[in-house]
């Protein structure tokens, strides 16, 4: 088996003791990653789990080969500790490597203040674990929403957060993704990173898909770091596009088709 193993501590350990697990004994387990996310760790990750790790450096990565021992210590434990589990109290469910896996991020909280009560069909495009389509719910005009997100672990979580019937989970890349069509309002806080690096495109093709979703007059509501360049693409693709807010480093806009 080969992975190339995650930046964040929790989430790294997660996968090498998912992967361990599901080794038989004596089955070759090769995990790298970039020296400076993460790959300068592993060895020491496997060890603790009772491997022997051989270690080479290769283009600026660490690449790990092991073989799987007979017994392997700690792997239940640290996949309960990362996987799928209660936060902030029990009120909701996450997992850590989710985008903002354990609070609300600020800029989806700045959106869900400035939202009016929508009605209709609609979409929460990168939903994460769900806290947008929450906020849509409140308005009992609206009667459906679909959540989408290319991270299968943001999608479990959303089903477990937003048990409302009117909503319901896709598990898809938002660009690729089968959403219907003429809907009358889109709910996104569009990601801007693609393996770590920054993507500024990543937003603008959820722009292209949000206009040609929407109904016409429909409307798309979304939250962008103040840097991020999307005014071009809200221009040439909606009838209108409104900044309502720009604070704390984000801005709210409203995109009327």
């Amino acid at each position: 088996m080969v992975i190339l193993a995650p930046p964040g501590t929790l989430e790294r350990r997660y996968v090498l003791a998912e992967a361990l697990r599901l080794l038989k004994p004596g089955g070759e387990l090769i995990a790298l990653a970039p020296k400076d996310k993460g790959g300068a760790r592993i060895a020491k990750e496997l060890e603790a789990f009772g491997c022997s790790v051989t270690a080479e450096s290769r283009r600026h990565h660490r690449i790990c080969i092991n073989t799987r021992p007979e017994t392997c210590e700690g792997l239940e434990s640290t996949i309960a500790e990362a996987g799928l589990q209660q936060v902030d109290g029990g009120a909701i469910w996450s997992q850590p490597g989710v985008f903002s896996w354990d609070r609300l991020d600020p800029g989806s909280a700045l959106l869900m203040e400035a939202l009016p009560p929508l009605s209709g069909r609609g979409a929460d495009l990168g939903c994460g674990i769900g806290f947008l389509t929450a906020a849509v719910l409140a308005s009992d005009k609206v009667t459906s929403v679909i959540m989408v997100d290319t991270d299968r672990r943001a999608i479990e979580a959303a089903k477990r957060n937003v048990t409302d019937t009117r909503a319901s989970a896709l598990w898809a890349d938002v660009r690729q993704a089968d959403i219907g069509e003429r809907l009358d309002f889109i709910v996104m806080n569009p990601p801007f990173h693609d393996g770590g690096n920054e993507d500024r495109v990543l937003g603008q093709h959820f722009i292209v898909k949000a206009a040609s979703a929407l109904r016409p007059r429909g409307v798309c509501w979304l939250v962008a770091n103040r840097h991020l360049p999307y005014e071009e693409t809200l221009n040439r693709l909606f009838t209108e596009s409104t900044m309502i807010a720009d604070r704390d480093g984000y801005k709210i806009y409203k995109a009327e088709k």
